[in-house]
């Protein structure tokens, strides 16, 4: 049948992408992507990839402890080892497929230097790495002949069943029903339940939602990491996000008398991991009773700034600011999540043959803080993994599909408006970058109502429905995990 899979996977970003290449040519394959193509948070990172890879004056040994120190050394150490020792396979793979990163005039390739790293070994592509990257992985995946990618297709839930799982969408108005042997969730991260966050639209926790109610352990996902440096505009929900790199090559941070303060906080100054110089930056900001704080690269060449970071010269110059000139108002907002659905080394969750790739799953290599730059070395390292597990397993997989049918009835009332509001509200007072334990109690209760009334309701399954559940689930684990 035209709706029977051997994998699913569902999300478009980097982890979904590569999952998608690694697998064997002949299994059938569906990529579910909700919003558009190009619409993902690994198109959106900037600074780069970590590795090392053919690099003289750097090692493993020195990539993992700065992993170790960045994460408050509440890593898998084991994980994180597997991230360090094969990054050189992925950034070698990714640069094979077509994937071009910044190079000396010796041809060398350049490597950049960011928050919490002891060594230049970031890869980059100007300062949109992820976009890069990502256009180049859906390239080689749109040539694919056993790839189908249903775009603009919501997924509306997932069940198990007796030979794998069957995934539910919407899509232009009609339900439908795919099963596979194997499931790989790639849906990303979870900024939208914050009122301010550098993710894209589509970051709502699905995956994450799915994973738990079905079954699947959710670990640590109150390691929410909030980025220093997002333009503080506050206007959007979406910040844009201005690059660690941009402070790798000697941006300072200033409060609002234009003084520098970080000397008070860390000795690694503006160079500190990212949760250190956002917690730096909110004490600061309680000392001095003002939100106002800038980042000031004014002192560097003005071409080499242009060179060095167009796409952030061009989207600052887009509100009103010169980065080779002026102050840039920064704040902290939500940027990343350390923690997710639960897998092994192989990217498998606690559900037999479903898997869990990129920002969604917790693989424990991010401690409780993410090292600049390991992200997308992980959403590859891990999906790749993932798809030489499922390699392996194919062959005992049974022949045949359940068939779960998927038709809910039109006849249902829209999600009371509101909901998704009053969450971002709560999350970003009681869990922002210094929590409030108490605030997380008192607020639990009111998330727990909520949730209760969107899984008891009768209300038609759209984009509303499914995205507020998701989120409302989401704060409700983050709020259980922060009292308990």
């Amino acid at each position: 049948m035209a709706n029977n899979f051997d994998v699913i996977i569902a999300g478009c970003g980097v982890s979904g992408l590569y999952t998608a290449i690694n697998l064997p040519s002949d299994l059938k394959i569906l990529i579910i992507c909700k919003r558009e193509l190009s619409l993902c948070n690994s198109s959106l990172a900037q600074g780069g990839i970590a590795g090392v890879y053919n690099s003289p004056d750097d090692n493993i040994q020195y990539h993992q402890n700065d992993t170790l120190v960045a994460g408050g050394f509440k890593n898998n150490i084991d994980a994180v080892h597997t991230l360090v020792s094969e990054a050189g396979r992925d950034i070698e793979c990714i640069i094979n497929l077509g994937v071009e990163f910044d190079k000396n005039p010796d041809g060398s390739y350049h490597r950049t230097l960011e928050g919490g790293h002891s060594h230049h070994r970031i890869f980059h592509h100007a300062d949109a790495t992820g976009d890069e990257i990502t256009s180049k992985l859906l390239k080689k995946v749109q040539s694919l002949p056993n790839v189908t990618i249903m775009e603009k297709t919501l997924l509306c839930g997932i069940e198990k069943t007796s030979t794998g799982y069957s995934a539910f969408t919407l899509h232009d108005g009609e339900y439908s029903s795919y099963n596979c042997h194997f499931m790989v969730l790639a849906t990303g991260g979870i900024g939208r339940v914050y009122e301010f966050t550098t993710n894209s639209a589509i970051a709502t926790g699905d995956g994450i939602c799915f994973a738990y109610e079905m079954g699947a352990k959710i670990k640590d996902l109150s390691y929410v990491q909030f980025h220093p440096t997002a333009f503080n505009n506050k206007k959007t929900r979406e910040c844009f996000l201005i690059s660690e790199a941009v402070r790798g090559e000697g941006a300072y941070l200033r409060n609002c008398n234009g003084d520098r303060f970080m000397h008070n906080y860390d000795t690694r100054l503006e160079l500190a991991p990212r949760d250190v110089v956002s917690h730096a930056i909110v004490l600061e900001s309680r000392k001095q009773n003002s939100t106002e704080f800038y980042l000031d690269i004014s002192h560097k060449d003005s071409e080499f700034l242009k060179k060095r970071f167009p796409m952030i010269y061009e989207k600052l110059l887009e509100q009103g600011f010169d980065l080779t000139s002026d102050r840039i108002p920064i704040f902290p907002c939500q940027h990343y999540l350390m923690g997710g659905i639960d897998v092994n080394d192989c990217s498998e969750t606690t559900l037999n043959n479903l898997y869990a790739v990129g920002e969604c799953s917790h693989t424990g290599v991010h401690g409780n803080n993410r090292l600049a730059s390991n992200s997308l070395l992980e959403a590859l390292v891990f999906s790749r993994r993932a798809s030489e597990d499922i390699a392996r397993k194919i062959d005992k997989c049974p022949e045949g599909f359940d068939t779960v049918e998927f038709a809910p009835s039109t006849d249902r009332e829209p999600i009371p408006h509101g909901f998704r509001t009053e969450v971002r509200r709560i999350l970003q007072q009681c869990h922002f970058v210094i929590p409030d334990k108490k605030s997380a109690s008192e607020s639990f209760r009111r998330v727990e109502e909520i949730r209760e009334t969107l899984l008891n309701g009768n209300f038609l399954i759209d984009a509303d429905y499914v995205e507020a559940k998701s989120l409302v689930t989401t704060a409700y684990i983050i709020l259980k995990e922060v009292i308990r």
